[in-house]
């Protein structure tokens, strides 16, 4: 679908201008973030997109094995490249400071999991936390799907929504992990089991046990959420699930799996949304825009989309996961950029900009498409 793939080049962009600003155009972050947050709204119209998509993916295979075999391929090898880049970035003097604890085989299993924003650890790379909220609507569609529930996101979407609303400023930061670097292993090591436990349930029992294995994939992804998020916090980490499960339900609504008038009722995930970014008109401004950019893209999704869009939504995890490298780069390189002048600044970020879209190309020829042409493969076995 290209214009899904013209919102996801879009959303790229604005989050690489984001993290670009702080560095090589300090100046103007904030005055830009007080009118309008770049980063925010990048990422709301890629939640928007993935919950548009997902279950729709899982649907049509009818396969949870599928499924899972096709988002290995899609999300792990770009993100193994990534973690190696980090590497990279350490030996040539990029200091990480692992200020939570000591123990190397939590932030790996973590990271591993794709988890690690929901178990209380850093993010080796900052973008990672968005990562997290994707894994952790994976497994609730997984969940809701394996016991016949795949149908009730409209009530998905309102609820966490709702939740968002009612658990901004009562749930707990990090409740389940906070106690010591022990504490955080424990839970790690937990919530690893409880998860396998639960995807093996579902992939290879039948009737009860599948039921159970979803019972627990879901009670498990539910009680982080509620208990342990720390980054972005409870409320709109509740409202980028609610965003997710709205873009399913505008998904049903379009392929008239349900009436628009059901699908109406998403319109309090927005409301939600704003409500939460009372004060802050930058962000309220960023989930009205995404909002808007989504209803726009469905509105004219019969039409050409500009193919430089559509080619930039192709790269767009690359350009995603691989730009702060990019820009922890030009800090290595040039520790005193903050003094150059603007101008060179500019044509630096320029510079930037082309290399990190080159490699992106680069990456999604040689490493991205070729590991999704192989899931599909084995997919199609199962």
């Amino acid at each position: 679908m290209a214009w899904l793939d013209a919102l996801r080049g879009v959303a790229a962009v604005m989050v690489v201008v984001e993290h670009s600003f702080g560095i090589l155009w300090y100046e103007a972050r904030h005055p830009v973030k007080a009118v309008f947050e770049t980063g925010w709204y990048g990422v709301m119209v890629f939640f928007l997109v993935s919950g548009y998509i997902i279950p729709a993916s899982l649907e049509r295979r009818g396969s949870v094995r599928a499924f899972w075999i096709s988002r290995f391929f899609r999300l792990y090898p770009l993100f193994g490249v990534c973690l190696a880049g980090v590497a990279l970035l350490m030996a040539a003097g990029w200091e990480v400071h692992i200020w939570w604890s000591d123990r190397l085989e939590s932030l790996t299993l973590g990271h591993l999991t794709m988890l690690q924003n929901l178990l209380n650890m850093p993010n080796l790379v900052n973008v990672l936390w968005t990562l997290s909220y994707e894994m952790a609507f994976y497994l609730l569609v997984t969940a809701m799907f394996a016991l016949g529930w795949h149908r009730r996101s409209t009530a998905a979407a309102v609820g966490f929504a709702a939740a968002a609303v009612l658990g901004a400023g009562v749930l707990p930061v990090a409740l389940l992990s906070t106690g010591g670097s022990g504490r955080v292993l424990a839970v790690t090591l937990t919530v690893t089991a409880l998860l396998v436990a639960g995807l093996a349930a579902v992939l290879a029992g039948s009737g009860a046990v599948r039921r159970a294995g979803a019972a627990v994939i879901g009670v498990t992804v539910v009680g982080l959420l509620a208990f342990n998020q720390t980054y972005p916090g409870p409320g709109l980490g509740l409202l980028v699930l609610a965003t997710m499960f709205a873009g399913t339900v505008l998904y049903r609504a379009e392929k008239g799996e349900i009436s628009w008038r059901q699908a109406g009722w998403v319109v309090l995930v927005p409301a939600a949304g704003l409500w939460l970014a009372d004060g802050h008109s930058g962000f309220q401004a960023a989930i009205a825009a995404a909002w808007i950019t989504f209803a726009a893209g469905m509105a004219l999704r019969h039409r050409a989309v500009p193919q430089a869009l559509a080619w930039l939504g192709l790269i767009s995890y690359s350009l995603y996961l691989l730009h702060p490298l990019f820009l922890k780069g030009v800090e290595l390189i040039w520790p005193d950029h903050r003094a150059a002048p603007l101008g060179l600044r500019l044509t630096a970020l320029l510079g930037m900009m082309g290399l990190l879209i080159a490699v992106s190309a680069l990456t999604w020829r040689f490493v991205e498409a070729p590991a999704q042409r192989l899931g599909k493969r084995l997919a199609a076995r199962t």
